[in-house]
């Protein structure tokens, strides 16, 4: 499995990455084709690029590569407090040069790609072709919304057993895809979910989680600074990231070449390159916005200017950027932690999450099986609960699953009753007896009589009870 090794004084992290080229590398790419750069779409990871990486449409005119965010996914890392959007853009940067890649197109799937990206090409014009966004969401996480991200990863991390495990994965998918997700789509997801970051792994996801919950906007003057195309992909129905948001960002980007481009998908919500038919659409938009810029080599040659002197140059252009206190001569450029611009306070308050996630995390729940499966589909022995959501959110009470089924009690009951070879006896409605026929059924005169008629038992009973 191809990786990218970054290590420093302060920091280590593990890439992982994949390609469109035969085996995997980037050795194997076709220098007359451009390279595209792909972001995974948020707490997923490059496992779920495959409506991108088998679409004729990229993979036969264009170079395809993906890294995985330091903290999801095959990547590994130290977990950090002071973790954000410009530490994974100064990971990009550094496997960039690492890998001796070519300029690239960025293409951006939502969430903490979005802004890795405009942090990327920010620090890193020469290396970013053109920008392709996915899904703006807003500048700074709304409060009700950050919230319920965080109880939902409080109830995964410390589920004890299966059923709240689901519960909160259920609760988590309709939160961000809505309540009409295909089933199969909804079972691979939990299962996606359950292999790469079980409660074991609780640090890494309370660290992801972090990234997107505490971040920060931009200025304007930063947005200034973009002068790459832009391209700005918007799902119609997607209620977390409001179009007013790409609009923002849309005139926010005034030197954008040629002007920032919104286009929305009709019909299509959040997650716009995991579910087929939405994922066709913008793939088609992207080649045909990409045809419109001017078409570049994928050469891999070594840079010209050195990592650390590179890196170094990002470091004095974000101060000048953002107003960053801490000059480039007190930071380890070649450290991706160098680039972050995450408050004491919030560092402060992310690490102790992160350690009080840590503790007794090798005795969390383990919802794989010993061949390192989930032990079920979360779709399948789900319906012996007597209690349900239904679509609206609303509870429903399904008394069907555990009162008994009268026509089938009664059944059964004829059928304990009724011989082997006899048919079981019609039942005779009252309403159908008349008083003759009822007369029959009923005995009349004293007892003695009764007891002496030969015709109520065997010839002699009478004289014995007498």
């Amino acid at each position: 499995m191809p990786f990218v090794d970054l290590f420093s004084s302060d920091d280590y992290a593990s890439i992982f990455y994949r390609t469109s080229s035969p085996y995997g590398n980037v050795s194997g790419f076709d220098a007359d084709k451009p390279t595209i750069l792909i972001l995974h779409p948020m707490f997923l990871d490059t496992a779920w690029l495959d409506c991108q990486f088998g679409d004729p449409r990229l993979y036969m005119h264009y170079n395809l590569i993906a890294f995985d965010m330091r903290s999801v996914g095959g990547s590994t890392c130290r977990p950090s407090g002071r973790h954000d959007s410009w530490v994974d853009a100064a990971d990009i940067a550094l496997c960039h040069q690492k890998l001796h890649l070519p300029p690239c197109h960025v293409f951006a799937l939502e969430g903490l790609a979005v802004f890795c990206a405009l942090r990327f090409a920010l620090l890193f014009p020469e290396m970013c072709l053109s920008l392709a966004l996915c899904n703006v969401p807003a500048p700074t996480e709304p409060k009700w919304t950050g919230s319920s991200i965080t109880e939902f990863m409080h109830a995964w991390c410390y589920a004890e057993d299966l059923e709240r495990l689901e519960h909160a994965a259920t609760e988590s998918i309709r939160f961000f895809f809505g309540p009409n997700l295909d089933v199969d789509l909804k079972d691979e997801l939990v299962a996606h979910l359950q292999k790469t970051r079980p409660p074991v792994k609780r640090p890494w996801t309370a660290e992801t989680i972090s990234v997107l919950v505490n971040r920060t906007p931009l200025d304007a003057e930063a947005y200034a600074e973009i002068t790459q195309p832009v391209l700005i992909l918007h799902g119609e129905r997607s209620e977390l990231c409001a179009r007013k948001y790409s609009e923002t960002l849309a005139a926010q980007l005034t030197n954008a070449k040629d002007g920032a481009v919104i286009y929305t998908v009709r019909g299509a919500g959040a997650f716009l390159s995991i579910i087929p038919g939405s994922a066709s659409i913008v793939n088609q938009t992207l080649t045909k916005f990409l045809s419109r810029v001017p078409r570049s080599r994928s050469d891999i040659v070594p840079p010209e200017t050195s990592i650390l002197d590179r890196m170094t140059q990002a470091l004095d252009r974000q101060a000048k950027l953002i107003g960053k206190k801490n000059p480039s001569t007190s930071l380890d450029p070649l450290s991706s932690l160098s680039f972050s611009c995450v408050s004491k306070q919030i560092a402060d308050a992310q690490s102790d999450m992160i350690a009080e996630y840590t503790v007794d995390r090798l005795n969390a729940f383990n919802p794989l099986g010993p061949d390192g499966r989930p032990l079920r589909k979360m779709s399948l022995n789900r319906d012996d609960h007597w209690f349900e959501i239904s679509k609206g959110g609303i509870s429903v009470a399904d008394t069907t699953k555990f009162l008994p089924n009268e026509s089938s009690n009664t059944k059964k009951e004829l059928e304990k009753t009724t011989r082997a070879g006899d048919a079981p006896q019609q039942l005779i409605k009252p309403s159908s007896l008349t008083s003759a026929a009822m007369e029959k059924y009923i005995i009349k005169g004293p007892m003695a009589k009764v007891i002496r008629e030969p015709s109520l038992g065997p010839p002699g009973m009478g004289r014995m009870l007498t």
